[in-house]
């Protein structure tokens, strides 16, 4: 008998046996299989050895719709706004702070926790205001509703830095996606902000991000902030990316996430990229910005003069004489 690998999330499992393989496969077949003779991992319900005689696995039953259907439009290039349009009673949530501009007939109100139920109890949602605050978040959360009478309604949340705002439908997802801390901007309401914490130490310790990141569970919209310009990849079963692990902004539960050290102590010390790079493995996609806030606030840092550091003249042939000309001369 062939022996058997399955992924599900990045997690594999095996070797097991064909009837092992079927039985996993169907009681599971969202996810990817792999044995001696495949060239890569194959999803589960192409696999005609694992799925039953029609041909495909049995659909998983439709998940509930729980977030408010919101329609939105991105503003800006270089410093961009998202403005959400809200039906009469639909709801939006925010990170406090983020709001721009909105309708007189949309109200706001500060909950405590992440906002995503109204029917939480006290310790749902004293649990969802923890998370938060291992995130680095607040303990509330800004809710934002259509009030009014009939007609619509907008609502706007402003970037808090040069970047690109990202747009996702967690229910094209599988209902959940990984980001950096303090990447969330807004969502729909329904959708739950949770943490996600990486089980290695390895990964913990250099991955960029800590051990504890942010996951957006649900089957609405989510609005993620991300530095500079942002790429987009999806990567196929096994296929590996290597990544600056400061410059990962989001990926799908699916693709699997380690750090790698950067090769010889040569190019570690030398190479200017650090000790370590993220490993990222598909399938799933993956959003990686260009500009992280870590990388633009230590290059603030070191120009300030208030902080230590000193102005070198860019752009100009003068350099420190121009700095006496013009008075700077701190």
């Amino acid at each position: 008998m062939s022996d058997w690998y399955l992924s599900y999330g990045g997690k594999q499992t095996g070797p097991m046996t064909h009837d092992e393989a079927v039985r996993q496969a169907r009681s599971n077949p969202n996810g990817h299989a792999w044995k001696d003779g495949f060239a890569s991992w194959v999803p589960i319900s192409e696999v005609a050895d694992l799925v039953p005689s029609g041909g495909t696995a049995p659909a998983p039953p439709p998940a509930q719709t729980l977030a408010h259907e919101i329609d939105f439009k991105i503003f800006g290039e270089e410093m961009q706004f998202v403005e959400i349009e809200l039906d009469p009673g639909e709801s939006a949530v925010a990170e406090a702070g983020a709001m721009m501009y909105k309708d007189s007939f949309v109200q706001l109100e500060t909950v405590f926790g992440d906002g995503s139920h109204d029917d939480a109890g006290f310790m749902d949602k004293l649990l969802g205001a923890g998370k938060r605050l291992l995130t680095g978040e607040g303990l509330f959360i800004t809710v934002f509703t259509h009030q009014g009478g009939g007609g619509k309604a907008k609502a706007a949340f402003a970037a808090p830095f040069p970047g690109s705002i990202i747009p996702v439908n967690l229910r094209d997802l599988g209902g959940q996606l990984i980001c950096q801390k303090d990447s969330f901007l807004c969502a729909a309401k329904g959708v739950s902000i949770g943490i996600f914490f990486q089980r290695k130490i390895l990964t913990g310790l250099f991955g960029g991000e800590g051990f504890i990141m942010q996951k957006l569970e649900g089957d609405g919209m989510v609005f993620v902030h991300a530095g500079g310009c942002v790429v987009e990849r999806e990567l196929q079963p096994g296929e590996l990316l290597h990544v600056d692990t400061g410059c990962v902004v989001a990926f799908q539960h699916t693709v699997g996430f380690e750090v790698q050290k950067v090769g010889g102590i040569k190019s570690a010390l030398f190479g200017g990229e650090g000790l370590f790079f993220a490993n990222l493995t598909g399938p799933g996609k993956v959003w990686m910005q260009s500009l992280p806030f870590s990388r633009l606030a230590g290059r603030m840092l070191q120009a300030a003069p208030q902080g230590g550091g000193k102005r070198t003249g860019e752009g100009s042939i003068l350099g420190g004489l121009g700095d006496l000309i013009d008075g700077d001369n701190r």
